[in-house]
């Protein structure tokens, strides 16, 4: 199926005194080619109509994550916005998807689970810019709750002190220094930390930092298969004198919490920013598609900031 030609009308956007955007840098901080190649096998329309570029459509969704927009919005907006058509390169004034279009991409995205490999290729080059030395890699997980109770594919989790969550759970592991995400497994919420937690430990990931949970053989041989060493807060220590044992066992837990907990700005702006409080779809692989969207979302924006920083 051929795929539509768009932003023919380029001197739509080409007046010398349009607003600046910050989607405009975006655009250029990575070779988008590599993604194209992968999207490759994708048709957003049905048998028989001309389907949107697919890197088009991804670029759309990535909009809708960065600004909460649902499927009508998502379509309003690339109908009306300059600095939404220019990033998924559409001329001024021609026309944009509908709804239905962005239903379709996205099926197509889990059917063929291509999520995981997008968001392995997008973070790999801003990786190759923003890590410079790797020191130490932060994992930890977060519980989503599930579009509906009737989500069969997720399961309900209650941790003490909360009320009980019924949805999937999101493993991740991040850069100490930089807090680009780095490896995402997704299961459904009820899954035990230790157990699932080494598929979102990143080869050779220095010093790994991890609350008590991780303290399990099981993720500490995963740490050390793959070239690592596990930091992991601790709730008791062997020592002669009580007083310089509590004193050991404080400082390693402070050293341990104050670089783990950078992971939970992470998920704050997964939640707060992003709309992951809650999946939008139902099933596991629908489920693992928002939340790679969201990684590669946050990383890009992570990304730009950090090379702002440093210019």
């Amino acid at each position: 199926m051929a795929h539509r030609s768009i932003g023919q009308d380029c001197l739509g956007f080409s007046r010398p005194d349009r607003k600046p955007s910050s989607l405009d840098d975006i655009a250029k901080l990575i070779d988008w080619q590599p993604i194209t190649e992968l999207l490759a096998p994708l048709y957003a329309a049905p048998k028989g109509e001309a389907a949107w570029p697919p890197l088009t459509m991804f670029r759309a969704m990535l909009l809708a994550v960065w600004y909460g927009l649902s499927d009508v919005k998502l379509a309003e907006a690339l109908d009306d916005r300059a600095s939404f058509r220019r990033f998924c390169g559409f001329s001024a004034h021609e026309q944009t998807p509908e709804r239905t279009a962005f239903v379709r991409f996205r099926r197509e995205l889990a059917s063929r689970s291509l999520d995981q490999a997008l968001f392995e290729a997008v973070t790999d080059q801003l990786k190759a810019q923003a890590i410079r030395i790797k020191t130490g890699t932060i994992v930890d997980a977060t519980i989503i709750a599930s579009q509906t109770e009737g989500d069969d594919e997720a399961r309900w989790v209650k941790h003490k002190g909360r009320e009980a969550v019924h949805g999937f759970k999101a493993y991740v592991g991040a850069d100490a220094t930089t807090a680009l995400v780095e490896r995402i497994a997704i299961t459904p919420a009820n899954i035990n930390d230790g157990r699932a937690g080494p598929d979102a430990v990143p080869d050779n990931p220095g010093e790994v930092f991890a609350d008590s949970a991780y303290r399990g053989n099981h993720f500490r041989d995963a740490v050390r298969s793959k070239g690592g060493t596990l930091r992991v807060a601790v709730t008791a220590m062997w020592g002669r004198d009580e007083k310089e044992t509590l004193a050991r066992l404080k400082v390693w837990n402070d050293a341990v919490h104050q670089t783990r907990g950078r992971i939970e700005k992470i998920f704050g702006t997964w939640k707060r920013s992003y709309g992951l409080r809650r999946m939008r779809w139902r099933g596991l692989a629908k489920a693992a598609v928002q939340i790679h969207l969201t990684a590669i979302a946050y990383n890009l924006k992570r990304t730009l900031n950090i090379l702002a920083a440093s210019a």
